[in-house]
């Protein structure tokens, strides 16, 4: 993606907190014709020393395991909070609208988890990222019926290879600071959460000019 120094963030905890905290992520792939494949899929990160690891599965019915499997370099991408930025903001009126947002792309090398034990645990991960109490349910539901649910999804495991952060939050415009900070504090939940990461980055000199 288009990455501005001054948006760009080689901190890779910036990049696991987006990643952890929006795990909704779209993963694509080339197709048999030369063409993107694009699927929408929560993922699970794991952090193993220095490596990124992303673990997630596919319905057996949808192709895209099998471009995993023929080409296994893809890319992930995760879409932190974004909002509209006013120009009312700035202190004079040559200015225009621009829009903040986070975003992590990762570049990705793929391999299949077919087998059921490993593809069950795979799921418990994923169960208690988003719902740990249905973990005994899960368990609840008996062997037969566990084993014709993980038939039915292959699983993969993604090893980051490359990793791309962007943080856009105007820090290349101080002047804005104040103003725009005080707009996101009292927006929607995403607005919120820019001047969150805000306080986090604390924006608050000059950086050189850029927008994207």
């Amino acid at each position: 993606m288009y990455l501005p120094p001054q948006f760009n963030s080689k901190n890779k905890s910036d990049a696991a907190e987006v990643m952890r905290a929006n795990p909704f992520a779209s993963l694509i792939s080339v197709d048999d014709v030369g063409l993107p494949f694009v699927s929408h899929i929560p993922l699970h990160l794991e952090e193993r020393g220095a490596d990124h690891v992303l673990l997630g599965h596919v319905a057996k019915a949808n192709p895209h395991w099998r471009y995993l499997q023929a080409r296994p370099q893809a890319v992930v991408t995760f879409m932190g909070p974004h909002a509209y930025l006013s120009p009312s903001v700035y202190p004079d009126l040559t200015r225009v609208p621009t829009w903040n947002y986070l975003a992590v792309h990762c570049t990705v090398q793929a391999s299949l988890i077919e087998d059921p034990i490993a593809k069950d645990a795979l799921l418990k991960k994923l169960i208690a990222d988003h719902e740990p109490a249905y973990a005994e349910q899960w368990r609840g539901l008996g062997d037969e019926f566990a084993h014709k649910m993980l038939a039915g999804i292959v699983g993969f495991e993604l090893r980051v290879i490359e990793l791309q952060c962007k943080l856009k939050i105007n820090q290349h415009r101080p002047e804005s600071f104040d103003a725009m900070r005080a707009l996101y504090a009292s927006g929607n939940d995403n607005e919120r959460a820019l001047a969150t990461w805000m306080d986090r980055l604390a924006i608050t000199t000059q950086r050189p000019n850029g927008d994207g």
